[in-house]
């Protein structure tokens, strides 16, 4: 499989959600070995979407001439798409916005009723890539949290998705807690192995992984000590 990773924090690599993605990863080459490529987005000279549906009306062009032509094949030669970021404003980081939006040549200004809402007709054929959300957080819990950024994905990526979503991730870039991260990252690379092996992961499993890693009034005592 011909795996792409979008990492779309600002920190690269040093992304507390690039450990969640890189475990993720691990899991899945123990179960067969994959073509991996990880695209810094913040590294890119992505040019924001200007509204002008030039792509749309003229075979899939844009009026930039920017790094997003090279990602836009690489996307579509892709089998599995990895959207690794922080949880920003309830959302993506801007950068990795400006990307998604400027995946817009990708779809046509026709429209089509898909079950009870409209969708582009599009202008390429993506319909072989399954899609992957790996979003961490500084917040102790999901509730009232990743709503936004869920809804958002489900909607932009309605067919083949799977969606991870971890609090306390800044945990993973302290040594000190490896005592709670280090089994949290196990279960993340088994999720890896059984998507790998199934293309899904048990409903439990993600349930468990998005579970605080410790307490959450300690988690803000620890933050908020740290002010």
């Amino acid at each position: 499989m011909k795996i792409l990773v979008l990492n779309g924090s600002p920190k690269r690599e040093h992304s507390d959600t690039m450990h969640i993605t890189r475990a993720f990863l691990e899991g899945m080459n123990e179960a067969t070995k994959h073509d991996i490529h990880i695209i810094q987005v913040i590294d890119k000279h992505i040019e924001f979407c200007t509204g002008c549906f030039s792509c749309m009306r003229n075979g899939g062009t844009c009026v930039h001439d920017d790094d997003m032509r090279e990602i836009l094949e690489e996307i579509l030669t892709s089998d599995l798409l990895i959207w690794s970021f922080p949880l920003y404003c309830y959302g993506m980081p801007a950068p990795l916005k400006a990307l998604l939006d400027r995946t817009l040549p990708l779809s046509s200004m026709a429209m089509q009723k898909v079950g009870d809402r409209y969708e582009h007709v599009g202008q390429a054929d993506f319909s072989h890539l399954r899609y992957l959300m790996i979003c961490g957080c500084g917040f102790p819990n999901s509730r009232h949290n990743f709503e936004p950024a869920v809804a958002g994905f489900k909607l932009c990526f309605p067919g083949s998705h799977t969606i991870i979503t971890v609090p306390e991730s800044p945990m993973f870039n302290a040594p000190e807690a490896a005592a709670v991260t280090e089994p949290r990252l196990a279960l993340v690379k088994q999720a890896g192995r059984q998507y790998a092996e199934t293309g899904e992961i048990n409903e439990s499993l993600l349930a468990e992984i998005g579970t605080p890693m410790i307490p959450e009034e300690q988690y803000a005592a620890i933050v908020n000590g740290g002010v």
